[in-house]
């Protein structure tokens, strides 16, 4: 059995990639080839588009991949959702492809672009957007730089931001929200129905949704005496709840527990004042919840 899954090329290839290896699955690439080797003899890779990831998943080329959600809505394909796997480009959060104007233009909504053109990626989503308006506009495929197309070459734009910082940096002003979208894993609906081929795919969901869980936490350990268990706990802010267990000293017990990362500056120094002793923060590689 054979897995063919697609990773995205382009803005998220390189986060991908990063993330697979902190899923414990590296993919090998020799910087020219579309195709990667896993550790995992049943595994294979191949960097496909994002925007072309639905389509080959659909059809069957591969039998899985990861691509944004608003390429799955512009395919306009069947495919199967296994998976939310929120992380962008540069941030854990969700893109969102938003509708702006030049910062001089007196326009204030969506609908006094009646009759304007509107430059974009994503086609059909921006049809659909004015469509449930009410306006009729213009909306034309954008092969790239969209930033730079008002107000000579198109009236607004319908383009991706994480920040926002190189819309501003193009002097553009965002009017509204037309879609958010985040990464998914998508398959193949006769792949995810194949036994072998499911497990191996849901086995590859847990593991990557376990790397991002443990990217911005650490673990703590330390011990503490009975009596002043009560201040400890009451420090800790724990995922879920800490794991407290006995030492061969009947008087001190092991706590155990996950925090995040930035929240560690703070707890550290206020477990050290409510009596915890031998504290000790270390790295995740996964959380599996």
């Amino acid at each position: 059995m054979k897995l063919r899954i697609g990773i995205p090329k382009g803005s998220l290839q390189e986060a991908t990639l990063q993330l697979f290896a902190r899923a414990g699955l590296p993919a090998y690439t020799d910087g020219r080839s579309y195709y990667a080797r896993t550790s995992d003899p049943e595994i294979d890779c191949m960097l496909i588009r994002a925007q072309e990831m639905a389509r080959y998943v659909e059809h069957g080329a591969i039998d899985a991949g990861l691509t944004g959600l608003d390429w799955v809505i512009e395919s306009g394909l069947e495919v199967v959702t296994v998976s939310d796997l929120i992380y962008a480009k540069r941030s854990r959060g969700k893109v969102r492809w938003v509708l702006a104007v030049p910062e001089e233009c007196p326009i204030q909504r969506a609908e006094e672009l009646s009759g304007k053109i509107v430059a974009t990626e994503l086609v059909k989503v921006t049809r659909d957007y004015f469509l449930k308006k009410g306006v009729e506009v213009r909306v034309e495929f954008s092969w790239g730089a969209t930033e730079v197309k008002p107000p000579m070459l198109a009236d607004a734009i319908v383009e991706v931001t994480e920040t926002g910082s190189s819309l501003k940096a193009n002097r553009l002003r965002i009017l509204e929200t037309v879609l958010e979208s985040n990464t998914q894993l998508i398959a193949n609906k006769i792949s995810y129905g194949d036994r072998e081929k499911r497990r191996k795919i849901d086995n590859l969901a847990l593991m990557l949704q376990g790397a991002m869980e443990a990217q911005y936490r650490v673990g703590l350990m330390l011990n503490v005496r009975k009596e002043d268990l009560a201040a400890v706990l009451a420090v800790l802010p724990a995922l879920q709840k800490p794991t407290i267990s006995h030492l061969s000293d009947e008087d001190w017990l092991a706590v155990n527990t996950v925090i995040d990362e930035g929240a560690a500056w703070d707890v550290i120094p206020r477990l050290k004042e409510a009596q915890a002793h031998g504290i000790v923060e270390y790295p995740l590689n996964k959380v599996v919840l």
